[in-house]
């Protein structure tokens, strides 16, 4: 049938709620959906059944779509590892660390490989939603561009333009687009959404009447306020600073410099029995905390060092000395050991540096990546389903108990004897409803059972029945029944 490419005025304007909602919304009409991101930044990561990387978000999106995620649904993706540099992963697979002029000077040869991913899709489907990045407003980046206008022009999809009301400034916004991209790229252009409003739509009529009259496009609609996009994974470290607290047994979550799959603790913030506290930088670890949780990183030894510079470590090792308990996850669980080795400078210089000590335990980063599902047992009969998402090996003392063993019967991670400090590899542990319940019980907490991949599949049926109230969906299949 086609396709439809759905650009934002600027970064989180809830493009990526949209296309899931929009891909939800196709499939319900029984319509073959394939979603798509020519290139996403991001560390928050997905495993796809065949153990490449894609964003978080085109992971859901394919979840909205009824179908697995495949790595042609985000050909490129850039993973920050510091300020200036990314890993590089196309296909699925690490092609390495880029500065950011390198990786500028390299996108040229990566659109033939964003196009073939894109037409293998597209010949699958009767339409592939496709997310732009970030904004084509963004002209300074406009050459050798990929992610917005670049693709759209090259595949030859149709665009509609996502304004956020909620920010303020929604006109200016979207006209100001129409005023800045050059002439052939606002071609592409047939139709605007603005997203976010809240109260009734009808007091910005004469607002939609004017970008129409200043632009040239069209209204496809306006989108209400999505409460339940609040139940959906992030893809931005920006949405930690929004997470609700709650009340209960508090869990508190450092928020690293370089903080990967963060989306591990969302199910957390449900629980009726638990105040999750994502803690950002400057601020201590709160010494009620029951138990703390360091997460993964992309860059396990400059947030080690981050983690220090924020006294974090002092904080833990309070913690510690009240009794409290500590569970590393991926990054978190090397950072917990005695040493980190970089000895070929993967994430950034070559050297080796200590460790918090609290695990018996040594890494060495190294440049095979594991990426791929796994299940097995966290206990006795209780079972879990996750991913593994690192580069690095990291070998316990002989004698040291292990915190899971996979289905495969090897083992993962490491616990100190009395339990209270553990770690291991494994992403995904709080989604799964037993395993969630296993690590909560010793904090006394009762969990409540809370499915959350049951609860992200109704928030999509919720929102796809928003969407097609607010949008005009016939508008929009017409339209990528216009694409190339």
């Amino acid at each position: 049938m086609g396709a439809v490419m759905l650009q934002g005025t600027g970064s989180d304007v809830g493009k990526s709620v949209l296309v899931a909602g929009l891909c939800r919304a196709f499939a319900n009409r029984g319509l073959v959906v394939r979603p798509f991101k020519p290139q996403n930044m991001s560390n928050n990561a997905a495993v796809t059944a065949d153990g490449g990387e894609i964003g978080r978000a085109q992971a859901l999106q394919a979840i909205a779509a009824r179908v697995a995620p495949h790595v042609d649904m985000n050909p490129v993706l850039l993973k920050p590892q510091s300020d200036r540099t990314s890993q590089l992963v196309v296909a699925g697979r690490s092609r390495g660390t880029l500065a950011a002029g390198d990786y500028w000077r390299r996108k040229p040869d990566l659109l033939g490989e964003v196009l073939d991913a894109y037409r293998r899709l597209a010949a699958a489907a009767d339409i592939v939603v496709v997310e732009g990045a970030g904004s084509p407003a963004e002209i300074n980046l406009r050459r050798n561009d990929i992610a917005n206008m670049g693709f759209a022009r090259a595949a030859g999809v149709p665009v509609v333009l996502v304004g956020d009301i909620d920010r303020g400034g929604v006109i200016a916004s979207l006209v100001g687009t129409r005023a800045v991209i050059d002439a052939d790229d606002a071609a592409m252009i047939h139709g605007f959404i603005v997203n976010k409003f809240r109260g009734d739509p009808a007091l910005f009529a004469d607002g939609l009447t004017e970008i129409v009259a200043r632009t040239g496009w069209r209204s496809i609609g306006v989108v209400p306020w999505l409460a339940e996009a609040a139940l959906l994974p992030a893809e931005d470290a920006v949405a930690l600073g929004r997470a609700a607290a709650g009340a209960g047994v508090t869990i508190a979550v450092p928020m690293l410099s370089r903080i990967a799959n963060f989306d591990d603790f969302d199910a957390l913030a449900h629980e009726p029995g638990v105040r999750l506290a994502m803690i950002p930088p400057g601020r201590p670890l709160p010494g009620d905390a029951a138990l703390v949780v360091l997460p993964g990183s992309k860059a396990t030894i400059a947030d080690l060092a981050f983690f220090r510079a924020q006294g974090w470590d002092v904080d833990l090792a309070a913690h510690v000395r009240r009794g409290g308990r500590v569970l590393g996850i991926c990054g978190g669980y090397q950072m917990l050991g005695r040493t980190v080795a970089d000895p070929r400078g993967i994430e950034g210089p070559a050297e080796t540096v200590v460790g918090l000590g609290l695990l018996p335990v040594d890494t060495v980063i190294a440049a095979d990546k594991r990426t791929r599902p796994i299940t097995g047992e966290i206990g006795a009969g209780i079972g879990f389903t996750g991913y593994e998402i690192h580069a690095g090996v990291t070998a316990p003392d002989a004698g040291t108990p292990p915190l899971l063993r996979f289905a495969d019967g090897v083992a993962d991670g490491a616990r100190a004897q009395d339990g209270r400090i553990a770690g291991c590899y494994v992403h995904g542990l709080f989604d799964d409803p037993a395993a969630r319940a296993h690590l909560l019980a010793p904090l006394g907490v009762v969990s409540d059972g809370f499915d959350r991949r049951e609860a992200i599949d109704e928030a999509l049926d919720a929102i796809a029945t928003t969407l097609e109230r607010a949008l005009d969906i016939d508008a929009l299949i017409a339209l990528a029944r216009t694409a190339a």
